[in-house]
């Protein structure tokens, strides 16, 4: 009887691998750009400073150039780089300029590449400059801007903080109270307002805005909190008094002059 002819075992096939999914780093955030603007002397400079001590490893200053005479306790490199009236316009009319004006008769700008570098790296950049600057932020690049307008409480307090700089001579300070009237009328076209009649109050209120607005951009969800609460407050459209405010502070400018 003939045996049957073993059937060769079948060699089982090697497990597949399984791919494992390569962990993606998390996407990092775009910096924004957060632009306060104000007369001469409403405190969006101290404000300013205020913020970047606070946020000294997450916020850049952007560093204007100004052709305007260094003042006594400026520092070149740290409140502005004070360059010749030729440098400027170069740099203007070669588009290094993220944005440019003329203010009390001197040039002001934004040099684009620092700017640009920080807010790829996901800093975001802090801006002290005036309305004509803030336009041509917003019109270059309107998701990247913050707007923030910074009100004194009365145009004598006003004239009270440009005196206590003790740096500018009286026609110069008559001369920025003369053209607070003009920048005045453009408070209607920042995001956020802030009247400045307690500091404390008016940096909680600009710290606020700051993280509500870090929080849309990241978890595209709205801020809660004592966040919410503040920055809501500090929302233009929520502050119908505003108005009157400004009416006010313009008549007394211009009867003080």
């Amino acid at each position: 009887m003939k045996r049957a002819k073993k059937k060769p075992a079948r060699k089982r096939a090697a497990p597949k691998k399984r791919k494992v999914a390569k962990r993606r780093s998390p996407s990092r955030r775009r910096g924004l750009m957060l632009v306060l603007s104000s007369p001469s002397g409403a405190g969006k400079t101290t404000l300013t400073r205020m913020l970047l001590e606070d946020e000294k490893d997450n916020v850049e200053l952007s560093v204007s150039v100004t052709t305007r005479p260094k003042r006594a306790s400026e520092i070149e490199g740290r409140h502005y780089h004070f360059i010749d009236r030729k440098k400027f316009d170069d740099m203007a009319s070669r588009g290094e300029l993220l944005e440019w004006a003329e203010v009390h008769g001197n040039g002001y700008g934004t040099p684009r590449a620092p700017v640009e570098k920080f807010l790829r790296g996901g800093k975001d950049v802090l801006f002290d400059i005036d309305w004509q600057g803030t336009r041509q932020l917003y019109d270059a690049a309107p998701k990247d801007v913050v707007r923030v307008f910074v009100l004194p409480p009365t145009a004598d307090e006003l004239r009270s903080r440009l005196a206590r700089r003790a740096e500018d001579n009286r026609e110069i300070i008559q001369q920025r109270l003369r053209n607070a009237i003009e920048e005045l009328d453009h408070w209607g076209e920042y995001d956020y307002v802030i009247v400045n009649e307690d500091l404390d109050r008016s940096f909680r209120a600009l710290k606020a805005i700051l993280a509500a607005e870090r929080m849309r951009r990241t978890s595209k969800r709205a801020p809660s909190g004592e966040i919410a609460v503040l920055s809501e407050k500090a929302r233009r459209e929520n502050q119908p008094n505003l108005g009157k405010l400004v009416r006010n502070l313009k008549s007394d400018l211009v009867s003080q002059n």
